[in-house]
Formats: C-alpha cells, sequence, structure tokens
C-alpha cells in the first residue's frame, strides 16, 4: 500500500476545512430553522434548496478530486486561493451575525420579516450569496480546478439567480 501523494494530502486537507465549515453552518441552519418555524415562519415554493443541497458540497469534491488529480501543490495559487476562500468565510460570517437567528439554508420568513440593512447589507442585498461564490471561486483556484471550478461557479450562480428570485418574491420586494 502506498502513501497518498503531496496533491492528495492538499486537496484532502482543504475538503476536510470545507467539510467541517459545512456541518458548523447546517447545524446553526438546523437551529435556526426550527426557531423561525416556531415562530411562525413560512417557507415558500418554488426554491431551489433541494437542488443546493446536493451542488454546493459535491462542487467542492469535485474540485477536490480534480485537484488532487491534476497534482495540486503548494504554490501562490493555493495561497491565492485559502486567501479568496477565508476572505468570502469571513464576509459570510459577517452576514451571519447580522442577520441572527435569521440565517438558514432555507428561505423562512417570520410574520414579522423585514429586510436587513445593517452590516454587510448596508452596501449590497445578497451579501451571503456573493460570499458562497467566493467560497466556490476559492477552492478552484486553491485546487487549481479550472474545469470544475467553471462549472460549479456557473451552475451555482444560476441557482442563486433562482433562489434570489424566490427570496425576494417571499420578501415582497
Amino acid at each position: 500500500m502506498s502513501l497518498p501523494s503531496a496533491s492528495n494530502l492538499i486537496a484532502g486537507s482543504a475538503l476536510a476545512v470545507v467539510a467541517v465549515s459545512m456541518w458548523l453552518e447546517d447545524r446553526r441552519s438546523r437551529r435556526h430553522d426550527r426557531l423561525l418555524r416556531a415562530r411562525g415562519a413560512v417557507e415558500p415554493g418554488n426554491d431551489v434548496y433541494r437542488v443546493m443541497q446536493v451542488v454546493y458540497p459535491s462542487a467542492f469534491v469535485a474540485m477536490a478530486v480534480e485537484g488532487g488529480v491534476g497534482r495540486v501543490a503548494m504554490s501562490a495559487w493555493l495561497m491565492a486561493g485559502a486567501a479568496l476562500w477565508c476572505t468570502a468565510k469571513a464576509l459570510k460570517y459577517w452576514a451571519l451575525a447580522t442577520l441572527g437567528h435569521r440565517w438558514t439554508f432555507r428561505v423562512l420568513v417570520p410574520p414579522d420579516g423585514t429586510c436587513v440593512s445593517d452590516g454587510p447589507y448596508r452596501w449590497m442585498r445578497h451579501p451571503n450569496y456573493v460570499a458562497v461564490l467566493g467560497e466556490i471561486a476559492g477552492m478552484a483556484v486553491m485546487m487549481q480546478a479550472p474545469v470544475s471550478g467553471t462549472v460549479a461557479f456557473v451552475w451555482f450562480a444560476a441557482l442563486l439567480r433562482r433562489r434570489i428570485a424566490v427570496e425576494n418574491r417571499a420578501l415582497g420586494l
């Protein structure tokens, strides 16, 4: 039995960091989901959540595989991608902190739901979604995964466009 290559270790390590952050976000989302539903929050129809639930983690797996197979190495690309991913995570966590218990993976609108205009929402309407695309771009650069990274970015951007339309309708925008 041979030892994993350096590129497989790098790709696996990056994927593990991504997976842990997704798991922590999922726990927070489920907790907030229960709180919002208890307060009478309504989930609109026609959401793309179920597709996003598969595409988002699969995109990171695909990029890690492309990086492992493509011989990703310690390089300026890896560092630049990691910096982009970390910056995107910082924006995402700022958005999450600003939304507080209102943040979930699902679109849930409580009876007293209003649009938030604090934190990063002061400058952009959907900073969480900008951050998600930044995470995907960061991983693509880190893993030097031009094929799966481009496909993941374009596909998820299209899903987010549909998601934003559902969210805007639910909020009466």
